[in-house]
């Protein structure tokens, strides 16, 4: 029986990496893209620690030609793709009155548009078989309005909505959609993710919370693997759910904001002092940042 053939972009670090492995373990041949060949020797070595064989192709999501050549390139040498895995993606620290419009389209021009043409580079050959699954990452981000991180929340929301409408699109041709929501989970993206672009002073708590929450997330951060296998879940269980929330903080902070009135979430910024204010998150989310 031919193997599934599945492609996982960012599959370099984090939740690409641990995916791209696990699903290479479980009878997929898997094509992972990464940024650069070059860099690749951490991932080629846990990879062969785990006795995974991957595929790698040089591809940047962020360029409408990268994606078209290098998937092409997978279609070619493969045949088809079965599933593609929307992982690759930057983080964006900001408030929004210091976010220049500029850091928004290149943060949605990864997070979202790059997940948009990898979707239409491998659509046409999944609806012509009726048959395929496309996963993609968003975040909690993209469920309720991180704190100091606009435009990395914009974008994922935005990738949510996209992700809702294409499970619907997609539904008449056989084609499974899942969305992967984690919380905060063991990856480079956390130790890159350090910028507090505060020219104005004035942010100085919003951004202090937001490195808080980190902190206490990355010291209890879900291994990848984790991730990787409800990846796996979600593309072959036969009781398909379209949202799968995971990691530290996932379920907790998803159900607790939509326990929350609008009303509610808004009074939660106004606390000045940072104990009120840890407090108030603990009520809502059942999660310790003090």
């Amino acid at each position: 029986m031919t193997k599934p053939v599945a492609v996982v972009t960012g599959a370099n670090s984090g939740i690409g990496r641990a995916t791209a492995i696990h699903l290479a373990t479980h009878g997929y041949t898997v094509f992972g893209t990464v940024r650069s060949l070059t860099k690749a020797t951490k991932l080629l070595a846990m990879a062969q620690d785990h006795q995974a064989h991957l595929e790698l192709v040089e591809l940047d999501i962020g360029s409408d030609d990268s994606v078209r050549d290098g998937l092409a390139q997978v279609i070619e040498t493969a045949g088809r793709v079965d599933v593609l895995v929307n992982n690759a993606g930057v983080g964006g620290n900001a408030v929004a009155e210091e976010c220049p419009p500029s850091m928004y389209l290149d943060v949605m021009n990864t997070n979202l548009c790059g997940a948009v043409r990898c979707i239409q580079a491998v659509l046409p050959q999944m609806r012509d078989r009726g048959s395929g699954c496309i996963v993609n990452i968003t975040s909690i981000a993209g469920r309720m309005a991180a704190l100091a991180q606009s435009p990395y929340v914009t974008s994922k929301w935005a990738l949510e909505g996209l992700s809702e409408g294409l499970a619907q699109e997609l539904a008449p041709f056989g084609i499974r959609v899942a969305v992967i929501e984690p919380g905060v989970t063991k990856s480079a993206i956390f130790a890159k993710n350090i910028d507090a672009p505060n020219q104005s002073g004035a942010y100085d708590t919003h951004y202090r919370r937001l490195f808080q929450f980190y902190a206490t997330g990355m010291a209890n951060a879900t291994d990848p693997f984790e991730v990787g296998a409800l990846i796996h879940h979600a593309i072959t269980t036969d009781t398909p759910r379209l949202r799968y929330p995971c990691s530290w903080g996932g379920s907790e902070l998803i159900e607790g904001r939509a326990r929350m009135s609008d009303a509610d979430w808004v009074e939660m910024g106004t606390h000045e002092d940072d104990a009120r204010y840890y407090a108030a998150f603990s009520a809502a989310f059942g999660l310790d940042l003090s």
